[in-house]
């Protein structure tokens, strides 16, 4: 890691040069993209060989919770790869089992066993099959304007599009319309008119799709690349209600607004509401390594108890992994790390994104929680139209490339999908980073401002 200030572009050239030759990169035209080559990172910021730093108002993809290079969370890293770098997954290992014991004393209700799997899509595939075992039915319900990962099943359930070139509509999913009030498909003008539509709209899809035959319904607590769109109040007990009436699984994905993320450990303690299945991953090693799983109920574990799970991963519960999220969860309980993303978010970020919104045309609307926020891009605030279109790229997507540009210009690495900017600092930001990328965030708008009508 080179040191933060000090430039060495021929390193950086050759960093480049490798992975321009060899890196095959995710959801990208190899040959349309520029990675920047990063030097190094500490806290909320990274640099790059040049010598520019960046405030990072994306947390990764919304995984460093506790921000880059925590030493609390090396350190123990560091001392688990001198004890044991690697075991099985079928032993009783420290780091393992004390991973699933914190993880489980923060989980709601009696979600008490914890499966382990390397990441967001794996936990949610093998949710999907413990729905399915424990049902015996095979159909899943999710939302259109969802992620659940990329792997087969966790695409197939995706709603956004990078589903479309993966689609093969036989993995047993039907979709639905989750509340989204600026944005309604119920014509909805207040929450609890979006909320009671939405609700109908629901059973209505799971009585035409045969009762008998769902076995789970998926949802993020609170949706996150999709928009940070935060269900309305009575939305998730009223989906838990469903799924009891039509003895349905609720599996909710907590994968990004997880450990920390909404200002609660788990967004679903916003509503009170407790699934059957949780998934997770992201936050809870504050992707030092990788880890995510499935925390499972007591109704859900006890299908298993005499009959086999049919499913496993190699590295399930990895020992640095798990060492990894014991260090990361203990930092956030010894730093109150939840307890400051709720304060940032309540007392800097939303009044400082309202007032932003204020002042340019371009600002739809404003939505978020805690560290998990969302600015709307228009073109008229009055007709709400995107400020580019679904899904655009090329010359369509360029009034939110200059405005990325605009960011990165004056040190502030955001977070842009499509017509939105996401405002996703690790929740462990200072009071004085979140004004600074606020700041930025203000005058890039002003770019954003120029393709308004």
């Amino acid at each position: 890691m080179t040191p933060q200030g000090t430039p060495d572009p021929t390193a950086g050239a050759a960093v480049k040069a490798a992975d321009r030759a060899h890196v095959f990169h995710s959801w990208s035209a190899q040959g349309l993209i520029d990675p920047l080559a990063v030097a190094g990172a500490e806290g909320s910021y990274f640099w790059d060989y040049e010598g520019n730093r960046y405030l990072d108002f994306t947390s990764g993809l919304v995984f460093t919770n506790i921000g880059y290079q925590h030493p609390k969370v090396v350190a123990a890293i560091q001392e688990q790869a001198a004890t044991m770098t690697t075991f099985a997954p079928a032993f009783a290992v420290e780091a393992r089992s004390e991973a699933a014991r914190l993880i489980a004393s923060h989980t709601p209700g009696d979600l008490d066993k914890i499966f382990f799997t390397n990441g967001g899509a794996e936990a949610v595939e093998h949710a999907i099959r413990m729905a399915r075992l424990h049902t015996g039915r095979h159909k899943v319900l999710s939302a259109y304007r969802s992620y659940h990962g990329g792997t087969h099943t966790a695409i197939n359930l995706t709603g956004d599009p990078r589903r479309w070139a993966s689609d093969s509509g036989s993995a047993g999913v039907a979709r639905f319309w989750a509340p989204f009030l600026y944005r309604s498909p119920f014509h909805a003008t207040t929450e609890a008119e979006e909320c009671e539509r939405a609700l109908k709209h629901l059973e209505d899809t799971i009585v035409f799709e045969g009762q008998g035959t769902v076995a789970a319904i998926i949802l993020e607590s609170v949706p996150g690349t999709a928009g940070i769109m935060a269900p309305p109040p009575g939305y998730l007990p009223g989906v838990r209600a469903l799924c009891d009436k039509y003895g349905i699984v609720l599996v909710l994905d907590e994968v990004m607004a997880g450990f920390g993320r909404t200002g609660k450990w788990f967004a679903c303690e916003h509503y009170d509401v407790v699934p059957d299945l949780l998934t997770f991953a992201k936050g809870v090693s504050s992707g030092y390594v990788p880890l995510g799983g499935v925390a499972i109920s007591a109704e859900i574990a006890a299908t298993f108890e005499h009959r086999p799970f049919p499913g496993g991963l190699t590295y399930s519960g990895h020992p640095l992994a798990c060492a990894a999220a014991v260090a990361t969860i203990k930092v956030m309980e010894e730093e109150r790390i939840v307890e400051q993303a709720a304060h940032i978010g309540a007392t800097v970020l939303e009044p400082g994104l309202r007032e932003i919104a204020e002042r340019h045309p371009s600002v739809g609307e404003v939505r978020g929680t805690g560290v998990f926020w969302a600015l709307e891009l228009v073109r008229s605030k009055e007709t709400r139209e995107p400020l580019v279109p679904y899904n655009a790229s090329g010359a369509e997507n360029a009034p939110m490339a200059a405005f990325g540009a605009a960011c990165k210009k004056n040190g502030l690495w955001p977070f842009i999908n499509m017509n939105r900017t996401h405002v996703v600092p690790p929740c462990n930001v200072t009071e004085a980073e979140a004004k600074e990328g606020l700041a930025v965030l203000d005058e890039a708008l002003t770019v954003a401002d120029q393709h308004t009508v």
